[in-house]
């Protein structure tokens, strides 16, 4: 009932419960049905809709926020790589110029200059798509300006080397 009244989700809503995604295709007394990305119908009870924790992506406010990760090697120039960061987000169609994309370098790494690029688009339904244009951008741009993206790295140290008679 309380879905019937407080209506939190609706017929048609982009929603997220648990660890489960997808669209809102039917609600009835005891049950909502979600179709998600494979296009399986699930029904879930309303219970869990009322004492689960649920996103709703599309109830108030299609708009979202997508953030990337970036991690580049160390010893990269890091103004030129926010620049071109900067430089895709604004020119790919589907984000928005307000609220603004925004580059953040977070943390010196493990084995990487830690960034993060963070765009809004207009609609979930982009989403992949968008993520997908922006790496490969960013793949392209960070080749032809020669910075590299990290990965994981180990150096060892050895301490005590058998000597070469102790080999035989």
């Amino acid at each position: 009932m309380i879905l019937l009244f407080e209506r939190p989700i609706r017929i048609g809503d982009i929603v997220t419960i648990n660890q489960l995604s997808g669209t809102v295709s039917k609600i009835q007394t005891r049950a909502t049905t979600i179709i998600d990305w494979d296009n399986k119908e699930i029904v879930v009870p309303n219970k869990a809709f009322i004492t689960e924790k649920l996103i709703n992506w599309s109830l108030t406010d299609p708009i979202t926020r997508i953030v990337i990760p970036i991690g580049v090697a160390y010893g990269s120039d890091i103004e030129k790589v926010e620049s071109i960061l900067y430089e895709i987000a604004t020119s790919h169609p589907l984000v928005l110029e307000e609220p603004s994309p925004s580059v953040f370098f977070l943390a010196f790494g493990a084995s990487s200059l830690d960034f993060e690029l963070r765009v809004y688009i207009t609609a979930i339904d982009h989403r992949l798509s968008t993520i997908h244009i922006i790496n490969k951008d960013i793949d392209r741009r960070f080749n032809e300006n020669g910075i590299e993206i990290a990965f994981p790295q180990m150096d060892l140290h050895i301490r005590d080397m058998p000597s070469s008679s102790e080999d035989k």
